[in-house]
């Protein structure tokens, strides 16, 4: 009888601890990699003089090019880390940009990271428009007036406009 009291009594407390442990499981830093996957030798065996077609067999296709200021091929990858239902932040990003010169050779390659680039905030949920903002009321009526409902102005083609009697 002591014995099922003492298994009674325990029961809550595993079961906090059961619960407990599933909600700081479940609260764990998760981890997305995205975009181009990066091996050092791959990276470093792009040398100058090598040709378009040469990178491509060496690092792939590039994610972006450029042919503002010459052209560039570019290959980026962003590493973010989310925490339960917060919004993710990116903790680590690397460009590498390939260089090529006027024979489509490469000339350079650079290597860029996040504390290399600035943020850009490039998601809005609206987009400003230039005008005044009107209210649902001026809509209505001044979408009236603009018609000539109110000005007591025939509707349909205005004989005395050059065209407006077609």
């Amino acid at each position: 009888m002591r014995k099922l009291t003492l298994v009674k009594a325990t029961l809550p407390a595993l079961a906090a601890l059961m619960f407990g442990a599933a909600l700081v499981t479940g609260c764990g830093a998760q981890i997305d990699r995205h975009g181009h996957v990066f091996m050092d030798v791959d990276v470093q065996s792009v040398q100058p003089g090598m040709t378009k077609q040469e990178v491509q067999t060496v690092l792939g296709s590039p994610d972006t090019t450029s042919t503002i200021g010459g052209d560039a091929y570019y290959y980026i990858s962003t590493t973010q880390k989310s925490v339960a239902f917060l919004k993710p932040w990116e903790i680590d990003r690397q460009v590498v940009a390939v260089y090529f010169d006027g024979s489509q050779n490469v000339q350079q390659v650079a290597h860029y990271g996040l504390k290399d680039g600035i943020v850009v905030n490039y998601m809005k949920d609206e987009t400003p428009a230039r005008g005044k903002d009107l209210s649902l009321l001026e809509q209505i009526f001044g979408n009236l007036a603009n018609r000539g409902q109110l000005k007591g102005t025939p509707r349909g083609p205005d004989p005395t406009r050059p065209g407006g009697g077609i």
